[in-house]
């Protein structure tokens, strides 16, 4: 039986939106290093960018009651 206050969306999104975090730090870390030097810094703006908007979903899939 499934929580009111939680879908599997929202823990789908949150998910993602984690991981798109973790994928960014560690292409940040790289880039900077030098190893990953072929990425473009908006890229990496992008990746941060769409792991909030995967977590602004999370927030909201987390308030619908589908």
């Amino acid at each position: 039986m499934m929580s009111n206050s939680t879908t599997p969306y929202a823990n789908l999104f949150l998910g993602l939106s984690v991981g798109l975090i973790l994928v960014t730090i560690v292409v940040y870390i790289l880039r900077g290093v030098g190893i990953l030097t072929f990425i473009p810094g908006g890229m990496i703006y992008l990746l941060f960018l769409s792991a909030i908007a995967l977590g602004l979903l999370s927030k909201l899939a987390r308030r619908q009651r589908w």
